[in-house]
């Protein structure tokens, strides 16, 4: 009869455990407000509630029986949420256009800033995540719209 060598085992316990140690793990997500948003960034994280929503398109399929990217369902709204801080507007597209309805408070994961007509649109792209939460207790401070303000790209040259 063989007995199993205990040594063997802990040697490969220790190496499990090592291998663990050494990935990285995640990262605690950095919350920012409204008023902190630039044009240009990306991956920020915020605490917002829906103020308005407007769907701009909904386009069906033009052929429902072809299953392909371009006969999917498109739709997408405008939203204007926001915070204590300000608000700013959110380009939603597809399945996240039915998670923002006026008063529902969501966290925007991943998100990004797009530059539309001179203006900034807070977007979130398939790297990031739209999800719903618990109602915060703030109060959207609308006087503070970040989309109003007009941005101009100037070159500047190096002397």
């Amino acid at each position: 009869m063989a007995t199993k060598s205990t040594s063997a085992t802990t040697q490969q316990d220790g190496a499990a455990a090592t291998a663990t140690a050494n990935k990285p793990g995640l990262r605690k997500p950095t919350f920012v407000k409204v008023e902190t948003l630039k044009p240009g960034t990306n991956g920020h994280t915020l605490i917002v509630k829906v103020v308005e929503s407007n769907t701009v398109l909904s386009k069906k399929p033009r052929n429902p029986t072809f299953r392909g990217p371009q006969n999917q369902n498109t739709k997408i709204a405008e939203c204007l949420i926001g915070d204590e801080t300000g608000t700013i507007l959110f380009t939603a597209r597809n399945d996240q256009v039915e998670l923002m309805k006026p008063g529902n408070t969501v966290v925007l994961r991943n998100a990004k800033i797009d530059m539309f007509k001179g203006s900034m649109r807070l977007a979130v792209d398939k790297w990031g995540r739209v999800e719903l939460t618990e109602p915060e207790k703030f109060v959207v401070k609308e006087e503070n719209n970040l989309s109003l303000v007009e941005y101009e790209l100037v070159n500047v040259e190096e002397s």
